[in-house]
């Protein structure tokens, strides 16, 4: 039996408390400074680089440079989507304050999962995707129906673009506060950038927490059919 002994580095690289910090923050699917890093994992920046090094020599993250500072990210849709699932069977946070709680509250209604939707939203528009008729349900995967291309394409959504792209294109990410699976892949993204396009979403500094316009609650309830208690 051949045993690839990556696993257990890879394992011991987000085992550790600070680094599980720093790769849950960018599960928002920004780049951040590693300033920005240490104080959303609340961690000094001399902690930060160090295990920023050593992630991404494991190719966990990645990084650009923009004159005198250095963006970093998750590398790709394969490491956030080990994260996400880590977070779906660890224990759940003590809430200790009202401001805590009400950081929890706004991340399971809507956040960023890298790079498309998840919590109570993500998980609510894939079912109503399901529900219409317009992607069905697979192993591990969603396949997208003949009714359901017309609705994407009624959506300025372009298919054939994203199924080019050299990724997964609408594969099932375990959510780890709603304890089900949203759509994820290059379908997933383009979801969500055409709701922030639309302004029905609004990206929320320093958070993964998404917020929810007032327009966009009526776009939602009108298109998908959800409604959210916000």
């Amino acid at each position: 039996m051949n045993v690839n002994s990556n696993v257990a580095k890879v394992a011991s690289l987000v085992s550790e408390p600070s680094r599980a910090a720093i790769l849950t923050v960018l599960l928002d699917g920004r780049y951040h400074t590693v300033n920005e890093l240490a104080q959303m994992a609340r961690i000094k920046p001399q902690t930060a680089s160090f295990h920023l090094k050593k992630m991404l020599d494991a190719q966990v993250v990645t990084a650009e440079k923009q004159g005198r500072h250095r963006y970093y990210g998750i590398l790709n849709q394969e490491v956030a989507q080990v994260m996400e699932s880590f977070l779906s069977i660890a224990p759940p946070v003590e809430v200790k304050s009202f401001h805590h709680a009400s950081e929890d509250k706004a991340i399971r209604l809507a956040r960023t999962c890298y790079d498309h939707l998840a919590g109570n939203l993500g998980v609510q528009l894939t079912e109503s995707l399901k529900s219409k008729g317009y992607i069905t349900e697979e192993n591990d995967t969603f396949s997208v129906t003949e009714d359901g291309k017309a609705f994407f394409h009624s959506m300025q959504i372009d298919l054939t673009s994203l199924k080019n792209k050299r990724r997964s294109f609408s594969h099932k990410c375990l959510d780890w506060s709603e304890r089900r699976h949203h759509l994820a892949g290059a379908l997933g993204n383009a979801i969500l950038e055409k709701l922030l396009e639309r302004n029905w979403i609004q990206r929320i500094p320093k958070t993964r927490a998404i917020k929810i316009t007032t327009h966009g609650m009526k776009g939602l309830k009108e298109t998908f059919a959800i409604e959210l208690d916000r």
